[in-house]
């Protein structure tokens, strides 16, 4: 059942926050101004390090031993990645020969959602109607049901977890490439995790079964005996469950430990999941074929310093040619810069919708009114802050490539004169009739 809170906020209330706002704006203005300018010098750096590295790089060639020929050298090689690391789940006592393992835990949660609607009102003030609604399902957190809004929901929704169990992920330490060892850089870039179909011990799975029954609520109706999802036990580690010593012989526990493949659920009844149960997903890495670009030393590799101070190293799986690897990397240099050109611009065009709202604000005595200026200062915001944007990015490009640099400055002055002519054309008066009335 949906459970409805309206609050109202005064005209005097929305032009005071909006005021406030203004601080805010300025700091977003100049916190894109100076991502959009760092984005652009980082994006010619990069660039310019990666074509300086694909000059010198050298082929390393058969890695079944150590070539000191090329050492202090960057070098592209391809071949198979081993280890003989066993690496282990302290929790549920399972093991694997990988480069890595790891586990993703989920809880059975009530959760709540909010849907917010704002209606102005005559005068100014507004008025915010927030309906709040609960269902059920999987997160990667416990969610505390003391904190619902709804009051009935609070007593109606309790949750509480079986467990609580952290993600968990470690990986191999001593990895091989031919003759050569992988330092912990390049390890962490090996990819291409797949479900591990864990093999539970019985041993663990009784003693798991055990322990988690003891934390079972008596009934549906009574969850907080099971454990409540307070600040405090939310802190607490699973490993205490574990170490529990149960002094008094248990009755016969229900099957409450379900292994499905990579999936372990800790649950009555996993294929009717209940508020409590809990779901860990098992993932391993397996050695196989990777193409690197590093600095040689020794029988290991270290990142390459390029002239800029910029470095430059990729692993990537499979087998992958020199060029294909530099071609990727400035592929991902500069789809990463796109993404921050955007990211710099919306926190400028926002700041600056921040700074002009006290305008929207003060027309809102009559809502029709507020809404239009709101809409004309929107308009002005983006116009401004994609021009604003465009001459940082310029001013930066004429800083590292004049040529391009000088293009953008010409986008951004049509740009500025858009918002000059919008809003000179705002201001101008009708033109006087010149016709002369018949008598």
């Amino acid at each position: 059942m949906a459970y409805t809170v309206t609050t109202s906020t005064s005209w005097f209330q929305r032009l005071g926050s909006s005021f406030r706002g203004i601080v805010t704006g300025v700091v977003l203005v100049i916190v894109g101004t100076i991502l959009l300018w760092w984005n652009e010098g980082n994006f010619v750096k990069t660039g310019d390090a990666l074509t300086e590295a694909q000059g010198v790089t050298q082929q390393l060639g058969d890695i079944s031993t150590v070539d000191s020929s090329k050492n202090g050298q960057l070098v592209h090689a391809t071949g198979d990645v081993a280890t003989e690391d066993m690496l282990t789940d302290p929790i549920f006592n399972v093991s694997a020969n990988a480069i890595r393992i790891e586990r993703t835990v989920e809880f059975f949660q009530w959760v709540e959602h909010s849907k917010e609607e704002k209606r102005q009102k005559l005068g100014g003030g507004e008025e915010t109607v927030t309906t709040y609604t609960y269902e059920k399902d999987w997160v990667s957190k416990p969610i505390d049901s003391s904190r619902f809004v709804d009051p009935n929901a609070v007593k109606r929704n309790q949750n509480f977890i079986l467990a609580n169990i952290e993600n968990f992920k470690t990986q191999a330490t001593n990895v091989s490439f031919g003759a050569y060892r992988l330092p912990e850089f390049l390890i962490s870039s090996i990819s291409g995790a797949v479900p591990w179909a864990v093999e539970l011990p019985e041993e663990t799975k009784a003693s798991l079964t055990q322990q988690i029954s003891q934390m079972m609520p008596a009934t549906s109706a009574a969850p907080s005996t099971a454990v409540p999802n307070t600040a405090a036990t939310q802190s607490s580690s699973f490993y205490n469950l574990m170490e529990e010593q149960v002094t008094q012989p248990a009755a016969p526990a229900q099957e409450l430990v379900h292994v499905q493949a990579s999936t372990i659920m800790l649950s009555a009844s996993p294929g009717v999941p209940q508020i409590g149960d809990v779901r860990i997903t098992f993932k391993v890495t397996h050695p196989g074929t990777i193409s690197i670009l590093a600095k040689l030393n020794g029988d290991t590799f270290e990142q390459y310093r390029a002239a800029n101070g910029k470095t430059v190293s990729k692993l990537s799986m499979g087998t992958h040619s020199l060029e294909n690897m530099y071609g990727e990397a400035h592929s991902a240099n500069s789809t990463m810069t796109w993404i921050l050109r955007f990211v710099g611009a919306g926190l400028v065009i926002v700041g600056l919708k921040m700074v002009l709202a006290p305008l929207s604000v003060i027309a809102s005595v009559l809502p029709i009114l507020g809404n239009i200026v709101g809409a004309g200062a929107g308009l002005v915001s983006t116009l401004l802050g994609a021009a604003w944007s465009l001459l940082i990015i310029s001013i930066a490009w004429l800083r590292f490539r004049p040529i391009v640099g000088v293009g953008m400055l010409v986008v951004a002055a049509i740009l500025i004169g858009l918002v000059v002519m919008r809003g000179r054309g705002a201001k101008a008066p009708a033109p006087a009739s010149d016709a002369t009335p018949e008598v």
